[in-house]
């Protein structure tokens, strides 16, 4: 089974330009929007897939970019470019895998979230409203970064949107579920710091080194958190 990405004609062009001696940037759109990742999604499965470029080494997908590292012994620059041009404006419809729909089970509030009470009397809900509001959707992994396995997830219901912290905390557990503007999500190792709003937490570990692979999710996949 794959889900079918319709690469409009009418896109805009995407902005590649050099990332050091041998990685390229392709940039798609400056937005977080859904739209964008799958694109930049479907654009990582033609570099990754069955007849990829022999000179792709590896992809970093983002928001709406895509790192590509290339060899440069097999390709030059203006190849990579060209190809990547072209991939990224194609009017082919592209089969991508299924996302993965993985459950994450949540203890809302208490010393597992202590800004629940603040998050529920900033934006005029019961704390009880918040956690149903917060593990209603089904969110989808936007891009990995700033610890290794931390996930950040979209779209939060607008309603729940709040600002981060003023002053970050200087130390999270692994686990920590939390808020940031329009996104949510879960920090994956211990003593880390961060500065949004915490509201539970899950034991589930999104990374862990003896596992093969380290890390539990990857761009595109789904999310839906469980209340416990």
């Amino acid at each position: 089974m794959t889900a079918a990405v319709e690469e409009s004609q009418t896109a805009a062009a995407p902005r590649i330009v050099p990332a050091g001696d041998e990685a390229v940037l392709v940039e798609l759109g400056q937005e977080v929007r859904r739209d964008l990742n799958l694109r930049v999604r479907a654009l990582a499965h033609m570099l990754t897939g069955p007849g990829a470029p022999a000179w792709v080494r590896e992809v970093v997908p983002a928001y709406a970019s895509l790192l590509v590292y290339y060899d440069p012994e097999r390709a030059s620059y203006a190849e990579v470019r060209e190809t990547l041009s072209t991939l990224a404006m194609n009017g082919d419809d592209i089969d991508i895998p299924p996302p993965r729909r993985i459950e994450i089970p949540v203890r809302y509030g208490g010393d597992d979230g202590p800004d629940l009470e603040w998050v529920a009397q900033r934006v005029g809900l019961s704390p009880e409203e918040v956690i149903a509001r917060h593990s209603r959707p089904i969110y989808v992994v936007y891009m990995l970064g700033f610890l290794p396995g931390f996930c950040y997830l979209g779209d939060l219901p607008p309603e729940l949107a709040v600002s981060r912290r003023e002053t970050p905390r200087l130390s999270l557990p692994a686990g920590a579920v939390a808020i940031g503007g329009r996104q949510t999500g879960i920090y994956s190792l211990d003593n880390s710091p961060g500065g949004w709003r915490w509201i539970g937490r899950t034991d589930v570990r999104l990374w862990d080194p003896d596992r093969d692979p380290p890390f539990l999710l990857q761009a595109g996949d789904e999310v839906r958190f469980v209340p416990e």
